[in-house]
């Protein structure tokens, strides 16, 4: 048997930055440094997971400057070059996330913080990322391309570093999915349609981060990843092996490592290990700081109309399952739940559902019930699993105005 794949897990003692940079050095030092992984002249992404603007700059959903800072100050320390670069989700003002969570501070005070979208020249005239760009996927399952910029594709090295918290499709949601952000919008929608665990991994492969560190200082349970609740779980978690430190971490968040769609499809395809037994954890131990996270197919929503219906086929993945609680959610806060009166959503493989069941407005969700809907006449928002915005918007059906980008 071959060398342990080595997680590090370590508390903070803390929300003071001094703190936080101690247990990211900690982390750092227990996988062995950054020496081995980051040369001089390196030219290194930090990326931070900035989905949307959230409640709070602590409440779980947007990985803090703090932890971003403490990595950037790691790799300058061994004369790489960091930058730390997002993009939000679509629809998401990058910037506006920068500026809520602290991160425009950083910039001011001469951290390169990059928002990737952006189309605006620098102080010097230069594009922040540089140009668009279109990087092949030698060995994609599905994703055979990725849309991205010049920034990325000239990265010597990645250190991905999202936040500890759940996820209405994937389960989870760490490091490997926060490469998503790497990719231009019109990508992340097309990961949706194709099949989002898959796409994900192939996406991984191209783009292999060298450090996973995970910000588990505020978690977030529930309906994620904008809608969770806060769970203060103050950990940082780190490995070189980007498929163990997801494992270790779901294992702390209460998820067996086969319930994860992508530490599987990830572990099978040779990226690393999700054998807790082949795992070797420094710090603290899983046992001593794990806490079940609620999950998002656990969420209640109040408000939902009595006469709403789930139909669901015996194939159905948890990535429908949990997209539909979530964008129940979405429509609770925009004050859309009256439009679940009389309304039935499909989701998963038609063939054994009961059409005796089938009352009102019928929505199919996902890839699997796309046939169907078109010989049925139901409207379906397709994808595997599909977009949140997609689902709401065939729900409403043009009863209300919304946007779907």
């Amino acid at each position: 048997m071959g060398a342990k794949s080595t997680v590090s897990i370590r508390k903070t003692k803390s929300d003071e930055y001094e703190c936080i940079a101690e247990a990211v050095h900690e982390v750092i030092k227990d996988i062995g440094g950054l020496d081995d992984v980051i040369k001089l002249g390196y030219k290194v992404i930090i990326k931070p997971n900035m989905v949307a603007v959230p409640v709070s700059r602590c409440s779980g959903a947007v990985t803090r400057w703090e932890v971003c800072l403490a990595v950037y100050k790691e790799v300058e320390s061994i004369g790489g070059i960091p930058v730390i670069a997002e993009s939000a989700s679509v629809g998401a003002d990058t910037e506006d996330v920068i500026l809520m969570c602290g991160y425009r501070d950083l910039r001011d005070s001469g951290v390169r913080v990059v928002d990737l979208k952006s189309r605006k020249p620098d102080e010097n005239g230069q594009m922040p990322a540089g140009y668009r760009c279109t990087v092949e996927v030698p060995d994609g399952k599905i994703a055979h391309e990725i849309l991205t910029w010049e920034l990325v594709r000239d990265a010597d090295a990645i250190i991905t570093v999202p936040v500890m918290k759940t996820h209405d499709q994937t389960e989870i949601t760490l490091g490997m999915k926060n490469l998503k952000g790497l990719m231009r919008d019109n990508c992340k929608k097309r990961f949706h349609f194709d099949g989002l665990t898959e796409s994900v991994v192939d996406l991984n492969t191209v783009f292999r981060p060298c450090v996973e560190i995970v910000d588990g200082t505020f978690a977030a349970e529930g309906i994620g990843p904008v809608f969770g609740d806060t769970k203060r779980m103050d950990l940082l978690i780190g490995s070189k092996d980007i498929v163990a430190c997801e494992a270790v971490t779901g294992k702390i968040m209460g998820y067996e490592p086969e319930e994860v769609p992508i530490t599987v499809v990830a572990a099978k395809r040779g990226l690393g290990t999700m054998e807790l037994s082949e795992i070797e954890t420094v710090g603290e131990r899983i046992e001593d700081v794990e806490e079940r996270f609620v999950r998002c197919s656990e969420t209640k929503i109040e408000g939902i109309a009595d006469s709403f219906n789930i139909v669901s086929g015996s194939e159905t993945c948890t990535g429908c399952r949990n997209t539909i609680v979530s964008i129940l959610m979405e429509m609770k806060e925009k004050g859309f739940l009256k439009y679940t009166e009389d309304l039935t959503i499909i989701s998963g493989s038609p063939e054994d559902i009961d059409e005796d069941l089938l009352k009102g407005e019928v929505v199919c969700v996902g890839e699997c019930t796309k046939k169907y809907a078109a010989q049925n006449g139901y409207r379906c928002a397709a994808g595997c699993p599909p977009r949140n915005d997609l689902i709401v918007k065939e729900i409403l059906n043009g009863r209300e105005a919304y946007n779907c980008e």
